[in-house]
C-alpha cells in the first residue's frame, strides 16, 4: 500500500515581468505552495483548462501580459471555471474593467507580506 502525499496547496502565477513573476514564485514556494508560473494569461487558460491541477487555490495575475489575453479576461475565465477560486488582479495603472465577482483588485507596488496573507486566505477558502 501506497503512502498518501501529504496536501500542497497550488498558486498559479501570471506575470509577464520575468522578476515578478520569479520572486512571487520563490516567495510563494517557500511558503510551502506548489506554484505553476506563466508569462501569458492564454498559457494559464490551458492550466486552468486542465482537471489534473491538484489543489488549485490561488491565481494572481497582471492586468497587462504578453499575448492578446488581459489578466482581467482571465480573471473572468478563471471564475467561470471555479467560482472558488482566490482570484487577485495587479497592476500599477488604475483598474478600467470591471472584474468578475469575488475577485480583488491590488495596486502595485504590494507587500509580500500581503501575497502570503493571500496565501493563507485561499488554502482556507
Amino acid at each position: 500500500m501506497g503512502q498518501a502525499r501529504p496536501f500542497r496547496a497550488t498558486a498559479l502565477i501570471v506575470e509577464d515581468d520575468s522578476m515578478q513573476r520569479a520572486m512571487l514564485s520563490l516567495l510563494l514556494e517557500e511558503s510551502g505552495y506548489r506554484v505553476i508560473a506563466c508569462e501569458r494569461a492564454e498559457d494559464a487558460q490551458a492550466v486552468l483548462e486542465q482537471t489534473t491541477t491538484p489543489g488549485l487555490c490561488l491565481l494572481m495575475t497582471d492586468v497587462q501580459l504578453a499575448g492578446v489575453m488581459t489578466g482581467v479576461e482571465l480573471a473572468h475565465v478563471a471564475k467561470a471555471r471555479n467560482p472558488q477560486l482566490d482570484v487577485v488582479v495587479t497592476s500599477g495603472r488604475p483598474l478600467t474593467q470591471p472584474l468578475p465577482d469575488g475577485a480583488k483588485f491590488w495596486a502595485k507596488p504590494w507587500a509580500p507580506l500581503d501575497v502570503l496573507r493571500e496565501a493563507e486566505l485561499a488554502q482556507l477558502s
